[in-house]
């Protein structure tokens, strides 16, 4: 009889073991999923994948707790135009347009409901739903920095202008997609 209390306790344990790391693995997979290249970003710049998680989720509660909100198509059309004028200004001024372009992505992120109280929590505000975009902000905003000491190349700045319209597009029209479940 004791044998049968063993082996039904042990069974017991290692369905728990399993239901555990099943639990455990869908949550990474679901994070992975939601801030794609960030979640390796993120793993990569704690002491340990436990923290990195614990941060991407805190993300996502801060996140939800923001009123994230779509443009009315006349404001949309009016920001789409606002950044046709922004690259026409780069042939003539491409620092200015560059600089332009970062504010314009700013006012952008601001009007949708996204705080903008300084950049570092500004990505990570947006990794929760732009994280396949967010390292082309990354590379606008540096080269942004570089441009106003007048150390980046013309080809940078080219570049910093297609690095700052990928997200540009992606929050202009994001409001306009249904939402994921986020269950």
């Amino acid at each position: 009889m004791s044998l049968i209390v063993i082996i039904i306790a042990v069974v017991l344990v290692l369905i728990v073991c399993a239901v555990a790391t099943w639990m455990v693995t869908a949550r990474r997979r679901k994070l992975r999923e939601r801030f794609g290249p960030e979640y390796e970003r993120t793993v990569e710049g704690k002491d340990s994948r436990r923290a990195a998680e614990r941060e991407l989720r805190e993300r996502q509660e801060r996140h939800d707790a923001l009123d994230i909100k779509p443009l009315p198509a006349p404001v949309r059309d009016r920001y789409a135009q606002d950044w046709t004028r922004v690259q026409e200004q780069f042939v003539d001024r491409p620092d200015d347009a560059v600089h332009e372009a970062d504010r314009l992505v700013t006012t952008l992120m601001s009007e949708r409901g996204y705080p903008t109280e300084g950049y570092e929590q500004q990505l990570k505000d947006l990794s929760v739903e732009h994280g396949r975009t967010l390292e082309h902000y990354r590379a606008a905003h540096e080269i942004n920095d570089r441009s106003s000491s007048h150390q980046a190349t013309t080809e940078e700045l080219r570049g910093a202008m297609v690095h700052y319209r990928a997200l540009f597009e992606e929050l202009l029209h994001d409001g306009d997609r249904p939402r994921e479940s986020q269950a």
